[in-house]
C-alpha cells in the first residue's frame, strides 16, 4: 500500500481536507451543466416564481420538444 496524499478527487466529487473538517462538493459537474445547456449569461434569483401560483397550458404557444427539460432536469 502506498500513500499517495490527501484525496481530492473522487467519482467526480470534489474533496478538500482541512483542520476543522471536510468539505465535498460537485462544483466542477455544476460548472459542466452550466456550460452545457448555455446557462451561464443567466441571472441568478433566488426565487424565481411565486410560490402558490397556478400555471396554465398556453394553447397558442410554440411547441417544444421536452428532452431538453428533462436532460436538465435529470442532470
Amino acid at each position: 500500500m502506498t500513500d499517495i496524499g490527501l484525496m481530492s478527487y473522487y467519482l467526480g466529487i470534489e474533496v478538500e481536507q482541512e483542520d476543522h473538517g471536510i468539505l465535498i462538493t460537485r462544483e466542477g459537474y455544476a460548472k459542466e451543466v452550466i456550460k452545457k445547456f448555455k446557462m451561464n449569461a443567466t441571472n441568478s434569483v433566488n426565487t424565481p416564481i411565486e410560490c402558490g401560483i397556478k400555471l396554465s397550458k398556453h394553447e397558442e404557444g410554440e411547441i417544444v420538444d421536452p428532452s431538453l427539460f428533462k436532460s436538465l432536469v435529470g442532470s
